[in-house]
């Protein structure tokens, strides 16, 4: 028989290191297998990688303990050193495009263009307007370098780096597809930091971060209102239509409790968990874990990046 071949998608959080094996059958994706391990306190900060020699051996231990056995994986770069954003250009195709692209990109990337990764996707190949949506993406060269070189150190091999808003716009439209439609603010909120992402009919418009870690008990409310401020600062970027139609919230403090409930109230907006989980496949192994239905909003990043197809057997 042919063996199915699998992604598999890191992410180094602050809090936790995480990854997810992806499947990709005839069919459609299926989660084969996940890993969650604790980061040692200080050793990421922000997305920087303070300590490399001990988050590559969380990896490594990961790695092991759960039997992932691909070395090829998916990586995700964020925050400040990294731009993602829609624009138009005159419409061409895909061999133009990428000759003009780094001449266009001058004009949106607020970094050094000689310290820059860049990568576009042509959003409407077939449309007949004289003009085309282009997705474009840019990151720092010297902050895909190090994170490439802590998957080496864990003996891991990246196939792939990845724009993190757009791997997890991927995991939430495959888990949550009527949410791309309208206006959603996707709230990911990590142990620092929170970060909005802003999608207009499934295209991500804007990344927020705002300086909000986990909520506690004695701060909810206070942590909910600041992120409600957010919510209501990234919706004005939207100058036309009726407003932000939903919110969906991942990462580590998502499920912090009544945090749903509390923001639902203060923006006044239909307010939910997202789950890595709700329209993917589980293989049966998986479906019987215990912590399956805890870690479904942590693990959207890591699913959003194995959703990417296998650039190599796995």
């Amino acid at each position: 028989m042919r063996r199915r071949k699998t992604t598999v998608g890191v992410d180094i959080g602050s809090g936790f290191s995480k990854a997810a094996v992806v499947e990709h059958g005839e069919n459609e994706p299926r989660l084969r297998a996940f890993a969650i391990a604790p980061n040692e306190a200080g050793t990421v900060r922000g997305g920087a990688i303070r300590d490399p020699e001990r988050v590559a051996d969380t990896l490594s231990s990961m790695f092991r303990r759960e039997r992932i056995k691909s070395r090829d994986v998916v990586i995700g770069i964020g925050g400040r050193d990294v731009l993602s954003k829609v624009i138009e250009v005159d419409r061409m195709d895909e061999a133009e495009a990428r000759a003009v692209m780094p001449w266009e990109a001058e004009q949106h990337v607020p970094f050094d263009m000689k310290n820059v990764e860049l990568d576009f996707a042509i959003i409407d190949p077939n449309g007949e307007s004289s003009t085309m949506t282009v997705l474009l993406a840019a990151a720092k060269r010297d902050v895909v370098e190090t994170r490439v070189a802590l998957l080496r150190r864990a003996d891991l091999k990246p196939t792939t780096v990845d724009v993190e808003a757009l791997a997890l716009r991927n995991a939430f439209a495959a888990n949550h597809p009527t949410a791309m439609k309208d206006v959603t603010v996707l709230v990911d909120i990590g142990v620092h930091s929170t970060v909005l992402h802003l999608l207009r009919n499934g295209l991500p418009l804007l990344t927020r971060e705002l300086a909000i870690g986990v909520p506690t008990a004695d701060d909810l409310d206070e942590c909910a209102r600041r992120i409600a401020r957010g919510i209501d600062r990234t919706g004005a970027f939207v100058e036309t239509g009726p407003g932000i139609a939903r919110v969906y919230l991942c990462g580590g403090g998502a499920t912090a409790a009544g945090l749903v409930e509390v923001l639902a109230e203060t923006t006044g907006i239909e307010t939910r968990l997202a789950s890595a989980f709700e329209g993917i496949a589980v293989a049966p192994d998986v479906a019987d874990r215990t912590d399956l239905g805890s870690v479904a909003p942590l693990l959207m990043l890591s699913v959003g990046l194995a959703l990417r197809s296998p650039v190599r057997g796995g």
